[in-house]
């Protein structure tokens, strides 16, 4: 029986790893070092996308923090204000809104503070 060679499939399987190394540097275009620079880049990005969500919302709260500092309220107690109001914004929308609407958050901040007093 003839040797079967692998030919198509194999060939498909290295260029798919070797274009994901595009770019990478150090001998990555051998194929068994860019297979183990392609792997370690695949952990990274997974675990990176799951950091990302925590990172920015690491950020709106600092953001919301120093808004919220700038009309006179804490950061926890505008939250409790808000939640006692009914208001159901999330934090990126109120980041977004302490920065490119400074007028709006007032307003914002205003009722939270109208709901913790009453």
């Amino acid at each position: 029986m003839p040797r079967a060679k692998r030919g198509f499939k194999a060939r498909r399987r290295r260029n798919r790893i070797l274009r994901e190394a595009r770019g990478f540097r150090a001998g990555r275009k051998n194929f068994r070092r860019a297979l183990e620079a392609v792997h370690h880049a695949w952990i990274h990005m997974y675990r990176n996308r799951k950091e990302k969500k925590r990172t920015m919302r690491r950020l709106w709260i600092v953001r919301l923090n120093a808004a919220a500092r700038l009309n006179g309220l804490s950061y926890s107690r505008l939250i409790e204000g808000l939640g006692r109001a009914g208001i159901e914004l999330d934090r990126k929308v109120l980041s977004d809104l302490a920065i490119f609407d400074p007028a709006g958050f007032s307003k914002v901040v205003a009722a939270a503070r109208q709901s913790l007093a009453a």
